[in-house]
């Protein structure tokens, strides 16, 4: 298969390595050109891979058009809030039976809407053509070949068969589901969660203080993706608690990494600067939130990370919060 890679960083580049892995020729879509030229005449990122070399099957170029041009799949990994942007300029340019692929979890600002209903609004896509892979992907994990599963989430079983088929390597295994509600939900509350595990990891609380916030978070994300019409059953799995686990335990997490700044006690604004990569939780937090209060769900743990990241409160003060809530039945 021919598979155009929209986005060159660390996701996007470990990604697109597992799918030159697979038998596909890969080439990725790259803004900065010094990335391009490193991949092509190095065969290494070297903006965020730099020690990986890789496969064969990858070239990069800076021209939109190249990457697309007859790719069967087009799979997408830039930050959430760009994606609207850039695929109004690229859907022209893509071929008009091709099957896109979110790798992105979050919620879009104003709209409040998931990666694949924005995909399908700009392009024009129906839902068939539309995948999301979503589960612990951390991407230095995955370049360096450690085991891992995912999720590749259709609403057409032959689609997410096709795109489980396009990543299976003897490294990464993928596991395919018609719920895409569920699985886009689960990747872009476990972040929330994950910048929340950070600050009391910042704060110097231990392993009973995360274990209940993991915990509850998971109850947040089940509630409100089954409110949204999800399965249930898909929180028990990779999208649901297999990534929130990694993505709240794991010191590779930018999620996490930016609540454990916060929780030593710098300011959302030295946060911010000193986070090189995109902290998917900073705004999508916040549609997250109004899509809980118009479906009528309680969502403790996001609602003050947004009185953290947006409203000034001291982070010291989430915890505090969370604990003083009435006690009931779990």
């Amino acid at each position: 298969m021919r598979i155009a890679m929209m986005g060159s960083g660390s996701w996007g580049t470990a990604f697109a390595a597992v799918l030159a892995d697979a038998g596909s020729v890969v080439t990725i879509w790259a803004r900065d050109p010094n990335i391009a030229r490193s991949i092509n005449e190095d065969r290494v990122n070297s903006s965020y891979h730099d020690s990986v070399l890789l496969p064969r099957g990858i070239n990069a170029t800076t021209k939109p058009e190249v990457a697309l041009d007859g790719a069967d799949i087009v799979a997408l990994a830039v930050p959430s809030q760009a994606l609207r942007e850039n695929l109004a300029s690229w859907a022209t340019k893509a071929p008009s039976d091709c099957i896109y692929v979110s790798l992105m979890k979050g919620i879009e600002l104003e709209s409040n809407e998931r990666m694949s209903q924005v995909i399908a609004e700009v392009t024009g896509a129906p839902q068939d053509r539309i995948a999301v892979v979503s589960g612990p992907n951390l991407a230095r994990e995955i370049i360096a070949h450690q085991p891992t599963a995912t999720t590749v989430a259709s609403t057409s079983e032959h689609c997410a068969r096709m795109v489980q088929e396009a990543c299976t390597t003897d490294y990464f295994r993928p596991y395919w589901t018609t719920d895409v509600i569920g699985t886009e939900i689960g990747g872009a509350v476990k972040n929330v969660i994950a910048l929340a595990n950070g600050i009391a990891v910042g704060l110097g609380l231990g392993e009973n203080s995360q274990a209940s916030l993991i915990t509850r978070g998971l109850a947040e994300m089940a509630r409100l993706g089954t409110a949204l019409g999800a399965d249930p059953i898909t929180f028990l799995g990779l999208a649901g608690v297999g990534d929130l686990v990694a993505t709240c335990q794991s010191p590779l997490s930018r999620n996490r990494t930016f609540g454990e700044n916060l929780g030593r006690g710098l300011t959302v604004e030295q946060t911010i600067e000193r986070t090189k990569q995109t902290c998917e939780a900073y705004k999508s937090c916040q549609p997250i939130l109004q899509l809980a209060n118009k479906a009528g769900i309680d969502m403790p743990i996001t609602y003050e990370v947004v009185q953290v990241l947006h409203h000034g409160k001291p982070p010291k003060n989430l915890l505090r919060s969370f604990m003083a809530r009435d006690t009931k039945a779990e």
